[in-house]
């Protein structure tokens, strides 16, 4: 079992705690080629360093069980994943900080009534939220298990697969709704024309570990 970090946006980290996302699709990089006519096999395919060689997308890492969890960079079923999210400490700006310090979570405060963009911490102290790609190992809250990976176009997402994403759902929406709030989200985060594009992307879906009270 290896241990990696991941990022997630503060109403992401929001929809992991609430049990409601379950998914995240990540770009593959690169992204897989075409195959050229010599190869005799047509689809995509993609170089592998952990194989050593390159391996063919539509058949051999969508269809043969396992591999793709082999091949992805954020891990396989079985691996875990620390997530790292926007967050202050109370010894800020004052360095360094330590596990003693007391942690305070951008997703804690998104429906604060006194503003989403009021940048503060519960004990009234206002401070520079602190992006996540900085969140110490100690400092994170949040473990999850990788439970399954695969390849797949970014288009091919489902109402299933959007709803696990953890988008904003209800049995009064249409189904096309998911996905256009999905798009949304996937847009807002890889930027303007990126769900267009139609990437080949990661698709990892996990449980989340509940940790032993201390």
């Amino acid at each position: 079992m290896k241990e990696r970090p991941i990022l997630f946006s503060a109403p992401m980290v929001q929809a992991i705690l609430a049990g409601n996302k379950t998914q995240t699709r990540r770009v593959m990089k690169p992204q897989p080629e075409i195959t050229p006519d010599t190869y005799g096999r047509p689809g995509h395919w993609l170089p592998s360093k952990k194989h050593q060689t390159m391996l063919h997308v539509e058949l051999e890492m969508q269809q043969w069980d396992g591999l793709a969890g082999h091949a992805c960079p954020h891990g396989q079923p079985g691996d875990q994943l620390w997530v790292r999210e926007t967050w202050q400490h109370s010894y800020f700006p004052y360095e360094p900080a330590d596990p003693s310090a007391d942690i305070f979570y951008r997703a804690d405060f998104l429906d604060d009534p006194l503003g989403a963009d009021l940048e503060h911490s519960k004990d009234g102290i206002r401070r520079t939220w602190k992006p996540s790609i900085h969140l110490p190992r100690w400092a994170s809250r949040i473990q999850l298990e990788i439970v399954r990976v695969r390849v797949e176009r970014l288009q091919d997402c489902s109402v299933t697969d959007a709803i696990d994403e953890g988008i904003e759902f209800s049995l009064l929406d249409e189904p096309e709704d998911a996905i256009w709030r999905y798009r949304e989200l996937w847009e807002s985060i890889n930027g303007p024309g990126s769900w267009e594009a139609n990437p080949f992307v990661w698709v990892i879906e996990f449980k989340r570990i509940e940790r032993e009270p201390s």
